[in-house]
């Protein structure tokens, strides 16, 4: 006999729940209402005629502004964020920080295949000769994957081997991704506004920004990341549409959970997943920490379509996934990635093996002569011998560093680190004639404080929304930032460095617009709600547009003064 009959529903939950509830919990509805199509896929909303008759649009304009908005604004945003990158991007004419390894391995990939050792005074000869000068023939030892070195060569293909050859591909990855997370902030929020702001957020990162005009791999990484995620985005909102439209429509014309089809049905080969694949093959083609977002997504890729099926009707949607998802999700990400990245070593497997080839090419034929897997191809062992010692080498990489610094304070931007740093006379270099004293150039990279700080709050509200509201976008955004965050804690006691995190910026970024939307309230709330928190985001988006106004010259390495340098410096540990 169930004591609990007269009880309200919400009291029939487990105890759990029901503690829940005071912090917010809300448990799934047992009866879905409405047409189950739009919980599948939701609409885009559109703007109410209010909005369009205060603005003085007709309505022919006003349907137009509605179909192009989603792509006019997400390019406008893309627009300026471009014209930032791109401007000046040669300055400094110098090779800064890790440029020395990555410009000229880039430059001997897509002309030998492989890597090479250069003099110790080959950076100024670039410069003096503007990049005209032979690349050696000693092959040398490097320990990242050939796949972003291969994408800043291009740029030196097609602009020459110079600071603006180099920095090419990474602005216009970086561009890109302001692009990308438009759109799929678009698609998360169901809001063209609430997308552009997250691009137009990115647009302005100090970090972000930085690393688009640095040739640094893990702007490369970034790009790819952003792009799997996006490739994943709209996968699961074509399935999920292919899976409402195999549901039976009702008498009223309303299609409501069958638990029949959404039990058995097979939503093909699910293309835009194959590209989520490649992407994610490149990602760890450029840096082995993709390997994280590989692991990552995939698992989110699933908890997506178990979430489907339950809405569908599903009794058993573990075991539906298991059977018609699991296989074409697996085959779709890790052999395609493994094959990508064995593709992305081409090179190098092509290179000659008499010694003068790629380093190791030709250790299956020396020192790896012989053993239980000789039937292996020799260039597989070879490789293999070669992954396995970049393996130990990033293990146990503990060198000092004097802007390495903890993943604990990246949040918070505790350690950033300085790419260039001059000190110009007046009169020099940029430097003003009545300065009094020196300048200071500097290419600091460095969030923007404001966003970075913002979001901090940002994550919380996005962990809160996930684990009590069962937001399954603040649980993507969520999933995207651990994915690329938290397997840095366990290499704590190694060397590395705040600009790792430039691959999370983006999802940062989606998580302070979700925050913001927020702020500004849903829709349906009265008019002094919705204008409290306008005013409220509005003034927190000009405070973030204004303090990366403020770092400008940190970003782009523009002469200031000694004393405005010094009052950019808002904690100790920036110096």
């Amino acid at each position: 006999m169930d004591l609990r009959q007269g009880q309200a529903p919400h009291d029939r939950r487990p105890p759990w729940q029901q503690r829940l509830r005071r912090f917010g919990y809300a448990p799934a509805k047992d009866t879905p209402e409405g047409d189950v199509r739009d919980r599948l896929v939701p609409p885009y909303p559109q703007p109410g005629p209010r909005l369009w008759r205060a603005l003085g649009a007709p309505p022919v304009l006003a349907d137009r502004i509605n179909r192009w908005s989603g792509w006019a604004g997400p390019l406008l945003v893309t627009l300026v964020a471009g014209l930032l990158r791109f401007w000046n991007l040669g300055s400094p004419r110098a090779v800064i920080f890790d440029e020395t390894y990555y410009a000229k391995d880039a430059w001997a990939l897509v002309h030998r295949g492989f890597e090479v050792n250069w003099d110790k005074n080959a950076n100024d000869l670039v410069l003096q000769t503007h990049g005209h000068l032979a690349i050696p023939a000693d092959a040398a030892y490097v320990v990242h994957p050939p796949v972003g070195k291969y994408v800043i060569g291009l740029g030196e293909l097609m602009f020459g081997f110079n600071p603006f050859g180099w920095r090419f591909m990474t602005a216009l990855l970086g561009t890109l991704s302001v692009l990308m997370i438009c759109r799929i902030g678009r698609r998360m929020f169901r809001s063209t506004f609430l997308g552009c702001l997250a691009g137009a957020l990115l647009a302005v990162d100090g970090l972000h920004f930085v690393m688009s005009r640095t040739s640094l791999l893990d702007g490369v990484l970034m790009f790819f990341v952003v792009a799997a995620f996006g490739c994943l985005l709209i996968d699961r909102d074509r399935s999920r549409a292919r899976l409402a439209a195999a549901l039976p429509v009702g008498p009223d014309g309303l299609v409501r959970p069958n638990a029949q089809v959404a039990d058995s049905v097979r939503l093909g080969w699910r293309p835009w997943r194959w590209a989520a694949g490649l992407m994610l093959g490149l990602a760890i083609g450029t840096k082995w920490n993709g390997l994280y977002i590989l692991v990552a997504f995939c698992v989110m890729a699933v908890l997506w379509d178990v979430g489907a099926r339950r809405v569908a009707g599903a009794r058993y949607p573990r075991l539906a996934v298991l059977k018609h998802d699991l296989g074409i999700t697996f085959l779709a990400t890790v052999p395609v990635s493994v094959a990508v990245y064995l593709l992305s070593w081409l090179g190098w497997i092509l290179s000659p093996t008499n010694g003068t080839g790629g380093y190791f090419r030709n250790w299956a034929i020396t020192d790896g002569r012989g053993g239980a897997w000789s039937f292996l191809p020799d260039w597989l062992r070879s490789l293999w011998h070669y992954e396995h010692e970049v393996y130990e080498f990033h293990l146990h990489l503990d060198s000092p560093h004097t802007y390495q610094s903890n993943p604990w304070s990246w949040l918070v931007l505790g350690r950033p680190v300085s790419y260039f740093y001059e000190s110009p006379s007046p009169g020099t270099d940029g430097c003003p004639a009545d300065a009094g004293q020196k300048c200071a150039r500097e290419v600091l990279a460095l969030g923007t404080p404001l966003l970075w700080w913002a979001a901090c709050f940002a994550i919380v509200y996005v962990l809160w929304r996930w684990a009590f509201r069962r937001d399954w976008r603040a649980g993507a955004i969520a999933c995207a930032i651990a994915a690329g965050y938290l397997p840095w804690f366990l290499y704590q006691e190694r060397t590395i460095f705040f600009f790792y995190a430039v691959v999370f910026v983006p999802f940062l970024c989606l998580a302070v617009a979700m925050m913001i939307g927020a702020i500004i309230g849903p829709p349906g709330s009265s008019d002094t709600r919705r204008v409290v928190g306008a005013t409220s985001a509005g003034v927190l988006v000009l405070l973030i547009a204004w303090n990366f106004i403020y770092f400008w010259p940190l970003f782009t390495g523009t002469a200031i003064p000694i004393d405005s340098w010094r009052a950019r410096m808002w904690l100790d540990t920036w110096v």
